[in-house]
């Protein structure tokens, strides 16, 4: 019995099969290319450091993370501070943007041994929550008047008006988030500090937490009350990620640390100094130029005291006229001392975080120090240098009579020959190969007198006589017989 002819799939069944491959080809490939947009979505929570002291350009930081995240779906905000407190006005528009934040703001004062002082507990407040880590503190709220001339001012009256605006303003925040209103008054008036625990019992925060990870667990499931509504929390397990300050932010951040901002002004100014006592040395110009108007930015967004700036621009006054005047070193002791005392007023009073460290005044100082006395050793050592080029070098030289002097003639001196002249024109005349030593320089012509032996040995001069020997005189007469 022959074999049954094989059944052939019918053409439909094929072409169908290949359809459903494709198919599936093409969502493994759509799956492939959407798996790592999954995986790169935004964190649920953004994390920012609120890290020194709180300045226009750590607001303009703050502000701008707090935007982002709101931007990319973030279920919250986590604070992490530890601040000695800063300006009013960048204080002002940190809260300013948590309290128009669209997602939930946790401040977390972390880690151990971290501070929120005085800016730091307003912002603390304005939070929707806030945590402390054990073995960090809060408080030191009084807030510091600084006068029109950059120091602090002692003006009762208007201490009082900012005191009273301050304890006001906190009091709002902790009515708003169910806080201590008591003790918040408190570390404004009396400066009061407290540790983690006892802000948890007198409930100025909402609770302790040693890392990031427990305070995400313990909040999960709270509710928060933000412009648009009540939120619930869903932060149990989120994914985090940290907001970093990008590179502009982190230079101006930089530039407004008033030892950085005193710094880039000392050697700022240091620099055009140095142009100006090395004309066409170029470099230090540019630098210094550069530095002092990055300076000069820095000390805008800070409390500066403007006698104390002035002193300094004085001092480097002092310093750059004592380069062309002879006031042997009387200019610049008088800009040392200028610059001292206008170091020390340059950043105003006790506002915290805006100190200059004594020790980088003092450095600063020594640096100035040398750099004067160096340069003043090298203007004095130049002056009593003997000239090496120019009509000044000549005199002194050692030089031998090529031409007989009588009194004029010519000597051979620095390789080449010269005019001279008898400094004693009354003096018996010098035969050649007799060593001179030149005394002044009249136009072209040399004024020369006899040289020591000393003299001619310590030039090295050998004495060479290199004119023709003498044709010997014909006879005159006739000897006689």
């Amino acid at each position: 019995m022959p074999a049954a002819p094989k059944r052939r799939s019918p053409p439909a069944i094929q072409h169908g099969g290949g359809v459903v491959a494709f198919f599936l080809l093409l969502c493994g490939v759509a799956l492939a290319a959407v798996a790592p947009a999954v995986s790169a979505q935004v964190p649920d929570i953004a994390v920012i450091q609120l890290d020194g002291a709180i300045t226009p350009p750590m607001a303009r930081y703050v502000e701008g993370a707090m935007g982002r995240a709101a931007a990319d779906g973030a279920v919250a905000v986590v604070l992490e501070i530890d601040t000695p407190g800063g300006l009013t006005t960048a204080m002002d528009s940190i809260i300013d943007s948590i309290l128009a934040s669209e997602v939930p703001v946790i401040a977390h004062v972390a880690p151990n041994g971290a501070r929120a002082a005085s800016a730091g507990v307003f912002i603390t407040y304005a939070a929707h929550i806030a945590a402390m880590a054990p073995g960090t503190r809060i408080g030191s709220a009084s807030p510091v008047l600084i006068g029109e001339s950059g120091t602090v001012s002692d003006d009762d009256t208007m201490t009082a008006k900012i005191t009273n605006d301050a304890v006001s303003q906190i009091k709002n925040l902790a009515t708003l988030r169910n806080r201590n209103a008591e003790w918040a008054e408190q570390a404004v008036r009396e400066a009061v500090n407290i540790t983690a625990e006892e802000a948890l019992r007198l409930d100025v925060i909402d609770l302790v937490a040693a890392d990031l990870e427990t305070l995400l667990t313990e909040i999960d499931g709270r509710t928060v009350e933000l412009a648009s509504g009540p939120v619930t929390l869903a932060t149990a397990g989120a994914q985090t990620s940290q907001v970093q300050m990008g590179w502009l932010d982190q230079l101006l951040h930089l530039l407004s640390d008033p030892t950085i901002a005193y710094i880039l002004l000392s050697l700022g100014s240091l620099g055009l100094i140095l142009e100006l006592s090395n004309p066409g040395a170029v470099f230090p110009g540019v630098v210094g130029g550069l530095s002092l108007l990055v300076a000069l930015y820095g000390l805008g967004t800070l409390p500066v005291n403007w006698a104390g700036l002035l002193l300094i621009g004085f001092a480097f006054l002092l310093f750059a006229l004592d380069l062309f005047l002879p006031s042997f070193g009387t200019l610049t002791i008088g800009g040392i001392i200028a610059f001292v005392f206008g170091s020390h007023l340059l950043v105003g009073g006790n506002v915290p975080g805006f100190e200059i460290a004594p020790a980088i005044i003092w450095t600063m100082t020594a640096l100035l120090i040398g750099f004067f006395v160096f340069i003043g050793g090298s203007v004095m050592t130049s002056a009593f240098r003997r000239p090496v080029t120019g009509r000044e070098a000549m005199i002194g030289t050692i030089g031998v009579v090529r031409q007989p002097l009588a009194p004029d003639g010519m000597i051979f001196a620095t390789g080449e020959l010269w005019q001279a002249s008898l400094q004693d024109r009354a003096e018996q005349g010098l035969p050649a190969g007799t060593p001179v030593t030149v005394t002044a320089i009249d136009a072209l012509r040399l004024i020369v007198r006899p040289a020591t032996a000393a003299e001619a040995a310590s030039a090295g001069v050998v004495v060479i006589d290199d004119r023709p020997p003498a044709v010997p005189a014909a006879p005159t007469g006739v000897e006689g017989t």
